[in-house]
């Protein structure tokens, strides 16, 4: 029986490696052949995203909606915002801004919102507006004001780019699973945060604090996320794709808003101006979450 358990799990991990590993990386004859599948493999191939669980609104015993902040500063949340170059890598990795953007553009992500409510459905060229900005240099005003125009070289364009997102906002809901008797997570939408792009090249601190770009309902990108792989440091060969790093938390981030009585208000509206008391309010909010499941089974 042990030996039947172990030739399962060894040809479940082989499986794995196939699955996940740049494909035909070994048997490519041309460099264009990296990463394309066979007609075998296609076939074969039926790698999806885990699919959530039926949960009746009668089985949740308590829930807490929340909003957290996933600063990229931090070494542990490195997988989502590398790379930031793409020049001179492979196209099977991009940073988890650039599968967002990139699945916007193409219509694999038909919608995108302006807030955490999903009420504002935000189009492509709304998206322009907030991550682009155009400029003319002084010298370009002194020569449209003595010959009538610019040339195209006083004329800077700023785009926002992965290099530039700061952050990550993530809401989702806590929930207490009666049926199943534990806590449980359910991510709801992600946003990526860069700073306001008009003025993103200023010297003032207070300019470079990072907003919401759009919001994504989650459930809606899964397909996409799934689909594109953040590296795995420890074994270059099993990455893991975007959907099961976020479902699975393999991130740090702080809470920085909660449902709350007083229209859901963030930390900073009630702990102003002191960065050490918003953080131990933050795991106030989180110890308050994971002591009710704890409570459950104190008699």
């Amino acid at each position: 029986m042990n030996y039947k358990s172990f030739l399962l799990t060894v040809l479940g991990m082989s499986f794995m490696a196939t699955s996940f590993a740049q494909t035909n990386l070994l048997n490519a004859k041309t460099p264009e052949e990296i990463g394309v599948r066979t007609e075998a493999q296609k076939e074969v191939d039926n790698d999806k995203p885990l699919e959530y669980g039926y949960i009746d609104d009668r089985d949740i015993l308590f829930s807490k909606m929340t909003w957290e902040r996933i600063v990229l500063d931090e070494r542990v949340n490195f997988p989502l915002y590398y790379p930031v170059d793409t020049n001179n890598i492979g196209k099977h990795r991009r940073s988890l801004f650039d599968v967002l953007l990139k699945s916007i553009k193409d219509g694999s992500l038909e919608t995108v919102y302006d807030d955490s409510y999903f009420t504002a459905p935000r189009t492509l060229k709304d998206l322009g507006a907030s991550m682009s900005k155009i400029d003319t240099l002084d010298i370009g005003y002194e020569q449209y004001n003595a010959e009538g125009y610019v040339d195209p070289e006083y004329i800077i364009k700023r785009e926002l780019s992965a290099y530039d997102v700061s952050a990550y906002l993530i809401k989702g809901l806590w929930y207490f699973d009666k049926r199943q008797g534990e806590m449980k997570y359910r991510l709801i939408g992600i946003a990526p945060a860069a700073p306001d792009v008009n003025f993103i090249d200023s010297d003032d601190v207070a300019n470079k604090e990072p907003i919401a770009l759009f919001w994504v309902f989650y459930p809606d990108a899964r397909d996409v996320l799934h689909e594109a792989k953040a590296f795995n440091n420890k074994n270059s060969s099993m990455p893991f794709s975007y959907d099961h790093l976020l479902n699975s938390r393999r991130f740090n981030g702080y809470i920085y808003q909660e449902e709350n009585v007083y229209g859901d208000r963030k930390v900073t509206e009630y702990v102003a101006e002191n960065a050490l008391m918003q953080l131990l309010e933050s795991n106030r909010i989180k110890e308050k979450i994971r002591n009710f499941e704890l409570d459950m089974w104190a008699y």
